[in-house]
């Protein structure tokens, strides 16, 4: 009987002993940091400010268009509206087409400079009013800066298409009163009266072609 009682109670301290190493085995592995989750902070961290996005090249003043095709509409020598005449000579003439020059003469008292390429349109109506579409700048053409002391002129070559080319109801004609012209970089615009141009109301029509300023008319 006694040996019995031994062999119970050695079989219960040894089974209690089991289970303290298993509840102490787990709780460990639980319990250490090297289990613990990441945290949406810590999964962010590889982020760093030198990954953030570089704004779009290009996208600064200085891409800013400038006015009536001038590259240099910022220089303090630049020729304005109000020192300047603006006239049409006389030029060839192509299949449909009148190739006449727009000159430009300085009537200031100071030398001053232009380049690029004037902003032509047709007006009408007896009120100045646009008609049309502007003209189109042909980019190809020379454009360099001229320079221009008082009396000198500098003249740029255009390309008017006839509006007879074109069916009426798709041009639209009407008689021009005249060509508004804005020297390069300008916002002021100067006037040449025309006779025997006719022009298209519609602006899906393009009758005028402009080439960069050269010297001399």
């Amino acid at each position: 009987m006694t040996s019995v009682r031994v062999l119970a109670a050695a079989t219960i301290v040894a089974a209690a002993a089991a289970l303290t190493g298993c509840s102490a085995g787990t709780g460990g592995s639980s319990a250490g940091p090297s289990a613990a989750p990441t945290t949406p902070a810590a999964a962010g961290a590889s982020a760093s400010p030198s990954a953030a996005p570089t704004a779009p090249v290009g996208t600064g003043p200085s891409a800013a268009p400038t006015p009536s095709g001038s590259s240099d509409a910022l220089r303090s020598d630049r020729c304005t509206a109000s020192a300047l005449t603006a006239s049409l000579a006389q030029g060839g003439a192509a299949a449909g087409s009148v190739m006449p020059s727009l000159v430009l003469t300085n009537t200031g008292p100071q030398r001053c400079t232009l380049q690029g390429f004037p902003g032509v349109s047709f007006v009408g109506d007896g009120t100045g009013t646009q008609i049309g579409a502007a003209g189109t700048f042909e980019t190809s053409s020379p454009h360099g800066t001229v320079t221009l002391d008082p009396g000198k002129t500098a003249h740029a070559p255009l390309r008017i298409a006839r509006a007879e080319n074109y069916p009426a109801e798709t041009c639209q004609p009407v008689p021009a009163d005249g060509l508004r012209v804005y020297p390069p970089g300008s916002t002021e615009a100067l006037f040449v009266a025309t006779s025997g141009l006719t022009a298209c109301r519609s602006t899906q029509v393009q009758l005028i072609f402009v080439q960069g300023l050269l010297p001399g008319s």
